[in-house]
């Protein structure tokens, strides 16, 4: 379970297209230390799909997305992952 705290480390992948989007997540969370949780912002659709499913499969806890905006649940999404 991931408990809601300020992320050690930020990235916004709402630039980029897949397989990049995960590639520069994968990146980031690497260069995390256990217990540190980074902070992804990224575009609703195959990112918001992609990424969390492929961190899950490399063993981080994901917590999202969450649309940035709930107003609008299509847009910028948000998501938390820890390191182990």
């Amino acid at each position: 379970m991931l408990v809601t705290k300020t992320p050690d480390q930020f990235l916004d992948i709402t630039a980029l297209v897949c397989p990049m989007t995960f590639v520069r997540t994968k990146l980031a969370t690497e260069r995390l230390q256990p217990g540190q949780t980074l902070e992804v912002r990224m575009n609703f659709g195959e990112p918001s799909r992609n990424v969390p499913a492929s961190l899950r499969e490399h063993g981080y806890v994901v917590a999202g997305p969450q649309p940035e905006n709930p107003a609008s649940p299509e847009g910028v999404q948000r998501l938390l992952v820890k390191k182990p």
